[in-house]
This record gives C-alpha cells, structure tokens and sequence, in this order.
C-alpha cells in the first residue's frame, strides 16, 4: 500500500504544487507518517486542486519541473522557457506544453507520468 500511496504523490507532487504551496507542504509532512492513508491522501490532493491558482504558483511549479532540464536545455529551450514565463496565463497551458514536449525530449519519465503534464 506504501508504494501505491508514494506512486499517487509522484504523479501528483507538481499538481498540487500548481495550485498550493501549502497544501503541497502539508501532504509532504502527511507523508512522514507511517499511518498515511491512500484515501486521505487523495482526499488532501482534491483540496488542494480546489485552491484559486495564481501566477506565483504557476511559476513556483514550472520552475521545479524546469530544474529537470536547466543543465541540458538548448540556448533556444533556455530562451521559450524564460519567454513563457513571461507570459504565464492561469492555466499555465503553453509552459505545460512546452514542459511536457522537454520531458518526452530528454526522456523525464517522472515527469512524463505527473499529471500537470497530460493535457487531455
């Protein structure tokens, strides 16, 4: 069950990191205890999902995600990155996009499986 809990926040981590600072500090300190539940957990990701998202956010998230990729990124990726976060809009699309098309790129695979990046 530990490990279906920690898979959960793995895919999770940056969404909740999009939406709440907090609440993605609370969870992490919830994960320390051994008693953590799927459930609460779940239950802790959909309230922090509920959160007014803010540009500040975006970035924060964006800026974790894009550590995966500083040291390998082109002179071009290094200049689209700086440019959309220039122009980041509340739901963040275009850096999404261009996040997930780096983390396919230089094959992030715990990237590829957060769900910030599936755009469906």
């Amino acid at each position: 069950m530990r490990a279906q809990i920690e898979r959960r926040w793995r895919e999770e981590k940056y969404a909740v990191l999009f939406y709440s600072q907090r609440h993605y500090n609370d969870i992490r300190t919830y994960l320390k205890n051994p008693q953590a539940t799927m459930t609460t957990l779940n239950e802790k990701i959909n309230e922090a999902k509920q959160q007014t998202v803010t540009i500040g956010g975006i970035q924060n998230a964006c800026s974790h995600m894009w550590g995966y990729f500083k040291k390998y990124a082109t002179t071009q990726e290094k200049q689209t990155y700086q440019q959309l976060l220039t122009t980041l809009t509340l739901d963040g699309y275009e850096m999404r996009v261009f996040l997930r098309a780096l983390a396919n790129k230089y094959d992030v695979r715990y990237l590829q499986q957060s769900t910030i990046l599936q755009l469906n």
